[in-house]
């Protein structure tokens, strides 16, 4: 593996366009994610005076960081600033994980981050820097697996995802997913991993496989016609967040946001109730995502979508869940090889894959079924 190719912040705000006079701020600087806390803390005070130039004569002492969360592919840090006013002021640092560059089109999410917060979804976007970016800090905190599947919040996320699908983002409105897919396959299938016993696990995949399943998915979607949308992609309840005090929703992190199809993401964050230990038993059932369904498709009058409406959905959705396990199973394998991060990206493939077959005859018979009936076959 080559080293990891750099990104000029500078070139990538300037990239992006501007309205009502924002300013996002860029700062050249890099952090090294895998730093101690002590090591790293002084490097977030000189990014933030670097990149605030208010802040550029405080003393370090003024400054507080603590860790958000450590993802399995990014570290989120809150600075809490004490002005000269007395005012504290809190912002949120994102730094990227080593390689993710492999799997993220910076450009791509830089690009849309823009039209996302200024459209009122997550935060509000300040600065980008070498390897990440820095936004306002919502005070609100992240749902767990069990929370994103109470009837309440379920009705409120899909209203937010109602919401995301109706944005208008400037550029490509061709959809992403099967390049992204293609462009994965070819990543994972040409991998060489140091590790013997890696490496060993590695060579039981049968790529060949891999590579009908994923042209016997695309031909099956192809025929659902789903809607192009623009489409979170990754909406799992890490990147769902709520302020319970104001009642407010928010959708965060939009490192694979595109226009893409409908039942893809609604289908992708279906099989995000299974949780961050993978336990498929908590796939929703077919009255839980209709109570979705219906608060997507009719936010305002719920219980007015019809029946033909919710199944017509519900075929859509439980399809492109597999193209979901597919998709992620893929990312897992390029991680394995890429990432430094303590997590089992390889076994997370073989949970993802072995899910996707486990529901292929049932959800293809589904999508069969429905598509004779639609052709009056």
């Amino acid at each position: 593996m080559g080293a990891a190719n750099t990104w000029d912040a500078m070139d990538l705000a300037a990239q992006v366009p501007q309205d009502h006079g924002s300013q996002i701020l860029s700062s050249s600087l890099t952090i090294d994610p895998s730093l101690s806390p002590p090591e790293m803390n002084p490097r977030i005070i000189e990014l933030c005076k670097d990149m605030f130039k208010q802040w550029s004569n405080l003393d370090d002492s003024r400054f507080d960081i603590e860790t958000v969360s450590g993802g399995i592919t990014n570290l989120l840090l809150k600075v809490t600033v004490k002005e000269e006013n007395g005012h504290d002021v809190s912002i949120t640092i994102r730094l990227y994980g080593p390689y993710t560059e492999y799997i993220i089109n910076r450009e791509r999410e830089l690009q849309a981050t823009k039209y996302i917060s200024a459209a009122g979804f997550g935060a509000k976007w300040l600065g980008i820097f070498g390897n990440g970016m820095v936004q306002s800090f919502i005070n609100a905190h992240t749902l767990s697996p069990s929370e994103m599947r109470e009837p309440k919040l379920v009705a409120k996320i899909a209203k937010q995802v109602k919401r995301f699908h109706q944005l208008e983002v400037p550029g490509s409105k061709e959809p992403q997913l099967w390049n992204d897919i293609f462009k994965f396959f070819n990543q994972a299938s040409a991998l060489e991993f140091d590790d013997a016993e890696k490496h060993r696990t590695y060579k039981t995949i049968s790529f060949q496989e891999l590579h009908s399943a994923i042209l016997e998915l695309k031909g099956l979607t192809d025929r659902l016609t789903s809607p192009v949308v623009f489409a979170h992609n990754d909406l799992l309840s890490g990147n769902i967040m709520i302020n319970e005090e104001e009642d407010k929703l928010y959708i965060i992190d939009y490192e694979y946001a595109s226009y893409n199809f409908r039942g893809f993401d609604i289908g992708n964050h279906f099989a995000e109730y299974a949780g961050y230990d993978c336990d498929y038993n908590l796939y929703p059932d077919k009255d839980e995502q209709y109570h979705f369904f219906r608060h997507y498709l009719q936010p305002d009058r719920p219980h007015e979508v019809t029946e033909e409406d919710l199944y017509s959905l519900y075929v859509e959705a439980n399809t492109y869940s597999l193209v979901s396990h597919v998709f992620w199973a893929l990312w897992g394998l390029i991680q394995a090889r890429m990432s430094p991060i303590d997590f089992d990206y390889l076994g997370y493939f073989f949970l993802r894959y072995n899910e996707y077959k486990r529901q292929k005859d049932k959800n293809f018979s589904l999508a069969e079924s429905y598509l004779s009936r639609s052709m009056g076959t």
